[in-house]
């Protein structure tokens, strides 16, 4: 049962009809209340009302001979779907992330015990399955069976009972949604329809504005909001390929993150605490808009933190951490390969070094995501045999050897643990390590006017035709789902163990398989963030590609599926790109505007 208990009911009587929204010749529109209910009461009846009819045409699709019949009530569907999409996620993250999930085998490790495989369900199931060249209609009636189900479920055990402050996180949830996942083509992968839904959702956020106008003391404020809502849902009027990702985000998602601020301030919202997302974030590309300490289990050891950090990074570059003395986590994370190395695998190690920067944004650590923090991380590269071969606790003895440190120890932190405190104090290091300065951050945020139009197009590219997004999600550019960043995604390419194309063969590397023995975990790993690419050469897993040039042909041909590997739980959305010379080349240039100033200093 979902049930989240919010606030008081205030009177409002309604000044709208539930949405004057219509698809592909669908005019139906919910019934008018003519009552006055509370807000709550009309999103509930809003809420429910779109379940049913997207229930009701999910339960049609069995009872439908052609295939077009079929997909038009896909779509119907779908339509009602997207339109509650901005309440639901936020009400539901679990549900609704299940049946927005990809048409991908789910498998959930929770430890060893406790591992459970499950077929897709959800809409972008059915969407793929009514596409096939020939349908399977008994997996189709048992995929939507399962779907209007589980919406069932929702709509008979959901209240909604929203307080102020849940209304603005909703709100702003939904617009860095679209942003980063809607204007994506991420669930929609055959259709295409991402940019219509987008404004579907809008049309959402504009019928629960309207719901609070009695909330706003400045009519302006309100009228700002829904001209600006307005104005985005008309620039989503555009086909996929060549809509311009770049301004929109300028121009609305930004305009509407900072009015977001003047409704808080208008309503006098106080929140009680933070989440993902930071209350006063005004751009999505800002140095504060995804909240740090959120991806940290030690939210409570922040005093003294720039003192801890500080004490962190004279650990993180000392070989005392190592039991021979010849190891530091410098030696593999090098500061001016942005934290790499730059070799394709160091000696003694069976992966490539990856980028510390932007690290501590993500839910699983290590390629393979065997750890849950970055402090449980530090623990694996002291106990690895080939790394600084060292139990915690000698490590925390040679650190109370060492006189500054044991001074630092004392003055930073107020307690005996020791070995956790070395972890804390490296990790607090690494998790400064995120500019949000490159040469896009700065330009999309306004602060320069230096991008070129390659640079920008590749941008575009990036968001929309190479799909590149739907696994490397803005602004993090990794693979932390936005906007509740609750997931780190892992992916399986099929990369190739040689640069080969003709006799490729996958990498021996199995990945996360090697965690819990999941069959279905073969060879997938953790999805790196973008930022700093430039400086992290050579790529992927194993270092295979020496150059970005190399990384963007082997996804434009379609992954290890495009140079003859075949797994059954490849994850790349298309078999090929079908991208232009000029518009891998573009991609390739956008990628290098995200190296943040530090780096680029060594440039110069």
């Amino acid at each position: 049962m979902n049930n989240i208990v919010f606030m008081k009911a205030k009177a409002y009587t309604l000044r709208i009809c539930l949405l004057l929204l219509t698809l592909m010749g669908c005019k139906e529109q919910p019934e008018t209340v003519n009552h006055t209910l509370s807000a709550n009461e009309h999103i509930h009846a809003f809420f429910t009302s779109e379940l049913a009819h997207s229930i009701s045409a999910l339960d049609s699709i069995s009872t439908l001979n052609s295939v077009s019949d079929k997909i038009e009530a896909y779509k119907k569907a779908r339509y009602h779907f997207k339109t509650v999409e901005p309440i639901l996620a936020f009400a539901d993250q679990s549900n609704y992330k299940s049946l927005n999930a990809p048409n991908i085998l789910q498998v959930d490790e929770e430890d060893a015990t406790d591992i459970k495989i499950r077929s897709p369900f959800g809409f972008q199931a059915i969407e793929e399955l009514l596409h096939e060249d020939h349908l399977d209609a008994s997996l189709i009636d048992q995929t939507v069976a399962m779907t209007s189900s589980r919406l069932k479920l929702i709509k008979g055990n959901t209240l909604i009972n929203f307080k102020d402050y849940h209304i603005i996180w909703l709100i702003r949830n939904q617009i860095i949604r679209i942003a980063t996942t809607g204007i994506t083509g991420f669930d929609s992968p055959v259709l295409g329809q991402s940019l219509s839904e987008s404004q579907y959702a809008y049309k959402t956020l504009m019928y629960l504005v309207d719901l609070y106008k009695e909330n706003f003391s400045s009519e302006a404020v309100f009228h700002n909001l829904q001209t600006a809502f307005e104005a985005a849902i008309a620039a989503l009027q555009h086909d996929f390929d060549s809509f311009d990702r770049y301004n929109f985000i300028r121009n609305h998602t930004d305009k509407q993150l900072k009015l977001l601020l003047d409704i808080q301030e208008d309503w006098t919202v106080a929140f009680p605490f933070e989440m993902a997302v930071s209350n006063v974030a005004t751009s999505l590309f800002g140095t504060n808009t995804i909240n740090g300490f959120y991806f940290t289990d030690y939210k409570s050891d922040t005093l003294n933190l720039k003192a801890k950090a500080a004490f962190g990074k004279l650990l993180f570059n000392d070989k005392l951490l190592s039991k021979d003395n010849t190891m530091a986590c410098a030696t593999c994370h090098i500061k001016e390969k942005a934290f790499t190395d730059g070799v394709k695998i160091a000696p003694g190690q069976t992966r490539n070094s990856p980028t510390l920067t932007y690290a501590s944004y993500q839910q699983s650590f290590f390629m393979d995501g065997r750890s849950g923090s970055l402090e449980g991380q530090v623990v694996g590269v002291a106990e690895n045999h080939d790394e600084f071969n060292l139990s915690m606790d000698s490590i925390a003895g040679r650190v109370l050897k060492h006189p500054e440190y044991k001074l630092l120890m004392a003055e930073l932190y107020h307690n005996k643990r020791v070995d956790y405190n070395v972890r804390h104090a490296i990790a607090s290091y690494i998790r400064t390590l995120n500019g949000f300065d490159s040469k896009f951050d700065n330009n999309i945020n306004g602060l320069e006017h230096t991008l070129t139009q390659e640079e920008k197009e590749g941008f575009n590219l990036f968001m929309g035709k190479a799909v590149c997004a739907t696994c490397h999600f803005p602004p993090l550019f990794n693979g932390t789902v936005p906007p509740n960043y609750n997931d780190t995604e892992m992916e399986l390419l099929g990369v190739p163990e040689q640069n080969d194309t003709i006799h490729a063969v996958i990498s021996k590397d199995l990945g996360r398989y090697n965690v819990f023995k999941t069959h279905q975990k073969k060879y997938f790993f953790k999805t790196p963030t973008v930022r700093n690419i430039e400086k992290t050469a050579p790529y992927m897993h194993n270092g295979v590609y020496e150059t970005l040039e190399d990384v963007v042909d082997f996804y434009n041909r379609g992954g290890g599926q495009g140079i003859g590997i075949v797994e059954d739980y490849q994850t790349l959305p298309f078999d090929h790109l079908q991208l232009t010379k000029e518009e891998q080349e573009s991609i390739v240039a956008f990628m290098k505007t995200l190296t943040d100033a530090e780096f680029k200093k060594n440039d110069l």
